[in-house]
């Protein structure tokens, strides 16, 4: 189980095979100058509701990963997270498609 946090103030834990896919379309938005919004579901045991924050250059973000090992990546998965973050309503988990991930980790990716 990973964590985002942004601005030392808000977290959310993410099972680190999402985070990773988070964190590649996170970075590729900023990297093109890109602000976007990021939602998410808090869970009960943290009082439940949402929480939605503006993610841009400036934003401290940090991506805690808890597993030693990097997933492989899933180029599906990769575009239904960039296509939520390009849509008016901001970047969300959605759950990941069906596909053969690609080898090679990390680097073998591009959100674009």
């Amino acid at each position: 189980m990973g964590r985002l946090i942004y601005e030392g103030d808000e977290k959310v834990d993410i099972e680190d095979r999402a985070l990773t896919h988070l964190q590649l379309v996170i970075t590729a938005k900023l990297r093109r100058g890109e602000p976007f919004s990021f939602s998410w579901a808090n869970e009960s045991s943290l009082g439940g509701g949402r929480v939605t924050v503006w993610v841009h250059s400036g934003s401290a973000l940090a991506f805690k990963y808890f597993g030693s090992r990097q997933p492989s990546i899933n180029r599906a998965w990769i575009e239904a997270l960039a296509f939520t973050a390009n849509s008016p309503g901001g970047l969300r988990l959605v759950p990941e498609p069906t596909e053969t991930p690609l080898q090679g980790g990390l680097e073998t990716a591009d959100a674009s």
